[in-house]
């Protein structure tokens, strides 16, 4: 009996890949007449994610109010006009709730994950945060204390530093070149007014989505939406922010040698398309392929990746990954490595020779297995309401809807050897990337060197 039910409690919890697929509950969508987007995904679990995505983040702010954004989200949480400091905790405590924010270079959120009865006082205290945020000269002293002895501690992060130097030469004299978190100045120097304004201009019903995931009803959470969010003002003709021009990319490097550093972090990217170019999927079956690798992996040689073998066989660096960073009109697609100083050559020529093969070499065994780990990936964004949460705010902003796991599916089946050899070449062979480096990096080839790296002569 007990071998039995056993079996039974296998066979019911086992789902296929395309029974997966079909039972995803529908995203609802409601605009509300100022603008504002209440979206989400019903669901029978216990607790719900509710969060507000806001279109603002580094990108929308300029050289003098750099690193606005993420001090206005280190206050959000800090008090509201309504609720003071020590209340407002009190509150989040009393659900049992757990609260967290981000800035990015485009998008600012503040999510709440607490027992799905209490959607409703949820959806409250985001509607507090976003219209009402104190903004007290107190907190931003306190808080200006605590940002910049973060800045102290995201120096010490080479893989963070090496990539925003990578976004400082790729995008050089535009928005994307600033960093999220600002400068050290900027963050001294920025006062309640500079924050309010900042504030006043982004925070607009028709940029941000209200979203939730979990055991809510779509009914009720635009019910509590009209009744908290309606005073989120519309951004007029008169306030509106402005579209913002293409960042253009250039193709050049930035090298901060440091020897007495243990390890180089070396970063190298092309131009990648933004987020609804349908170019992205194939790019993501191309760094599929290339896969990623850390010495803390079993398998040794023997993994399905050319370069982790190459890496593993010949000791050429301590990690790697690839990366294909969207933004709303352009991106970086790339690869990032650790290794020791005089490995650095030959993981630069062999990383590059991948990208060559890539454009010119690309097999169906090695697309397929690409497109299954891509799978793999999409189905882990159902993983939890935060993350389904996140999804469906991030399409919204990114693409104007939901895209359903079904379409990204077909997307990924589509490709094949020859559509990644073609889009790998449009946007890698013979192309100026954009180099960042960062510790003992002497032995790092001048930049001329690693441009002709990019083509292969091929009689």
């Amino acid at each position: 009996f007990q071998a039995a039910l056993l079996t039974l409690t296998r066979k019911r919890g086992a789902a296929t890949y395309a029974q997966t697929l079909q039972n995803i509950p529908e995203t609802q969508v409601t605009t509300l007449e100022n603008g504002l987007r209440v979206a989400s995904e019903e669901s029978r679990q216990p607790t719900c994610t509710v969060g507000v995505w806001i279109e603002a983040g580094s990108r929308y702010e300029n050289a003098k109010n750099n690193g606005a954004g993420f001090f206005v989200e280190h206050l959000a949480f800090k008090g509201t006009k309504k609720r003071p400091g020590s209340a407002f905790e009190k509150e989040v405590e009393s659900l049992g709730a757990h609260l967290n924010g981000y800035t990015s270079r485009e998008h600012t959120a503040f999510y709440i994950k607490a027992l799905s009865k209490d959607m409703p006082k949820v959806v409250e205290l985001l509607a507090d945060v976003v219209q009402n945020c104190a903004l007290e000269d107190s907190q931003i002293e306190k808080e200006r204390g605590v940002i910049l002895r973060e800045l102290k501690e995201m120096d010490s992060n080479l893989m963070d530093v090496t990539f925003d130097y990578l976004h400082a030469t790729a995008f050089q004299g535009t928005p994307l070149a600033h960093t999220v978190e600002g400068t050290t100045e900027n963050i001294k120097r920025l006062t309640r007014a500079d924050l309010a304004s900042y504030v006043d201009t982004h925070f607009k019903a028709p940029r941000m989505v209200l979203a939730a995931a979990g055991g809510i009803s779509h009914k009720e959470l635009v019910d509590a939406a009209k009744q908290h969010f309606s005073g989120v003002p519309v951004a007029y003709k008169e306030d509106a922010v402005p579209i913002l021009p293409h960042c253009r990319f250039t193709g050049s490097e930035i090298r901060a040698r440091d020897d007495g550093l243990p390890l180089a972090h070396i970063a190298l990217a092309v131009e990648g398309p933004g987020w609804a170019d349908p170019d992205n999927v194939v790019l993501n079956v191309a760094n599929a392929i290339i896969g990623r690798y850390d010495r803390t992996f079993g398998g040794g040689k023997n993994q399905s990746s050319r370069l982790a073998t190459l890496a593993v066989e010949h000791n050429l660096c301590h990690s790697f990954q690839t990366f294909n960073t969207s933004y709303s009109d352009t991106g970086l697609f790339g690869f990032h490595f650790v290794s020791d100083p005089l490995s650095i050559d030959d993981m630069m020529f062999c990383a590059q020779g991948e990208w060559m093969r890539l454009c010119t070499s690309t097999t169906e065994s090695e697309v397929t297995r690409a497109k299954n780990y891509l799978r793999n990936a999409m189905v882990a964004q159902l993983d939890g309401t935060t993350r389904v949460c996140e999804n469906i705010a991030s399409h919204l902003l990114n693409y104007g809807r939901r895209i359903p796991l079904e379409e990204w599916d077909a997307r990924i089946s589509a490709v094949d050897a020859r559509m990644v050899r073609d889009v790998c070449s449009k946007y890698i062979y013979d192309k100026c990337p954009a180099i960042a480096a960062v510790g003992p990096i002497e032995q790092l080839l001048d930049y001329n060197r690693l441009r002709s790296a990019m083509y292969w002569i091929r009689l």
